[in-house]
């Protein structure tokens, strides 16, 4: 049973539908240098719901389909900007969340969507967020996962306190970096990414994916590690995740808080894991005081990752439970 200031979700329900492959692929140029890719899976005369990746930069898995009936639901999955399989792959010219939200608005209307379901986790939830505090009348509901907001303490905790919890993923991340540089790691990392040269950027992304990955699951996980180990997910991840995290993601200080007005007509829920270390409770916990309109679940036996098993079941549950909004 997972226990949320929400309500009670028991586990007696399906983790995961079974895999699917589009309907529908495309690329939607968004202005140079960036084309967007995009699909749709499940009933295209479903009820439309967009699936938001992490990152910022981690791109989108199959796997992601798996979190909708494809029976009810009409599934939108785009990587963003200088993610995955959009391209150039690690662009950071004209990438920032005003571009992000622009792009949503702009795939929602190329594809004939009057409103649809946002469903977003980790960086996810923070462009989730943005996106329906520019756009409420664009949103049928709100799904976020292990909320971040990207403010300083949430940064400086990625960066070094994280270490409290998993030392020796810390030791790693920071070995490559010489000490007298060890002082601001998120500078010394961005100098690394951008460099022009692929035995640069390449060994420096590949050192920032795998250190998210280890920190992302409450037990030890082969199959994370093999995901954030690739070099597309890899660069995408840490080069764009730099980029921001240097840029305070591009909007005003505290804005995510200060505008959660702006979501007090939309149907939303929260799923956080106790034990989520990369996205600490603690902010899941001052945004759904900030919005207690939002059912709020806490998963008492998860971590970060959206792939823990208690995690599948709250978010699958969460959209079963959007099937009764019609």
């Amino acid at each position: 049973m997972i226990v949320g200031f929400g309500g009670v979700l028991t586990l007696n329900t399906r983790d995961f539908y079974p895999e699917i492959e589009p309907y529908e692929v495309g690329k939607l140029p968004v202005g140079e240098p960036h084309t967007l890719y995009w699909e749709q899976c499940g009933n295209p005369r479903g009820v439309p719901v967009v699936f938001l990746h992490g990152g910022p930069g981690a791109g989108a898995w199959p796997c992601h389909r798996r979190f909708f009936d494809p029976n009810h639901y009409r599934i939108i999955i785009f990587d963003q900007r200088g993610a995955g399989r959009s391209t150039p792959l690690g662009e950071l010219e004209k990438n920032t969340t005003p571009d992000l939200i622009n792009d949503m608005e702009k795939l929602r209307t190329s594809l004939g969507v009057d409103k649809w379901i946002v469903f977003g986790g980790s960086w996810g939830s923070t462009l989730a967020i943005a996106y329906a505090e520019h756009h409420p009348e664009a949103c049928l509901g709100l799904v976020l996962r292990g909320i971040f907001l990207c403010r300083p303490q949430e940064i400086e905790w990625f960066l070094y306190k994280m270490s409290v919890i998993f030392p020796e993923a810390w030791w790693r991340f920071t070995a490559p970096i010489p000490e007298a540089e060890r002082g601001d790691l998120l500078e010394a990392y961005h100098r690394r990414l951008v460099d022009p040269d692929p035995a640069i950027h390449m060994p420096a992304a590949r050192n920032w994916s795998m250190y998210e990955g280890a920190c992302s699951t409450l037990l030890p996980s082969p199959a994370t590690m093999a995901e954030f180990s690739q070099d597309v997910t890899a660069l995408g991840l840490a080069r764009i995740e730099a980029h921001y995290f240097r840029n305070d993601i591009f909007l005003p200080p505290d804005s995510l808080l200060r505008n959660v007005h702006r979501l007090r007509s939309i149907p939303g829920v929260i799923v956080q894991g106790r034990y989520d270390i990369v996205c600490p409770i603690v902010t899941a916990d001052e945004f759904a005081e900030a919005w207690p309109e939002a059912e709020y679940h806490i998963v008492d036996s998860a971590g970060h990752s959206a792939m823990e098993p208690g995690i599948r079941v709250a978010l699958v549950q969460a959209m079963e439970r959007f099937k009764r909004l019609g």
